[in-house]
């Protein structure tokens, strides 16, 4: 499987993702949204941290279905009560979950909601990845 990046002339150079994911294989993987619940089935407290949890369960999700991180072509979070306020708090999480397994810089929408399936959910991520060729 091969996934090309690309940034589309013209437009303001991302930072943090791509315009554009080309993909080529032949099976595609939806992942479900992950949330920031640990392994012990707790919910991580406070945004980013509940950021860095999901995003490593979304990467513990792709394993699972034989796929890897360079296997992604986008992602869509979805921030509770999002605000310029709490950006600061969402990058830190990213920050820290790149840092432990990254991500490569796909294409990725985030969309401001005012709730999420659970109280307690602050964030949750799902992607769509490409494999095999």
């Amino acid at each position: 499987m091969t996934v090309e990046l690309r940034n589309a002339p013209g437009l303001p150079k991302p930072r943090g993702y791509s315009h554009i994911s080309i993909a080529q294989g032949s099976r595609i993987i939806h992942l479900a949204g992950q949330i920031g619940t640990a392994p012990d089935g707790t919910m991580q407290e406070g945004l980013a941290e509940q950021v860095e949890q999901a995003h490593l369960n979304l990467v513990a999700a792709l394993e699972a279905a034989g796929a890897t991180p360079a296997d992604l072509v986008k992602l869509t979070w979805y921030v509770k009560n999002w605000s310029p306020a709490v950006a600061g708090s969402f990058a830190e999480g990213i920050k820290r979950a790149q840092q432990a397994k990254p991500l490569p810089s796909v294409p990725m929408t985030l969309i401001g909601v005012q709730a999420l399936f659970r109280e307690n959910v602050e964030a949750e991520v799902e992607g769509v990845a490409v494999i095999g060729g």
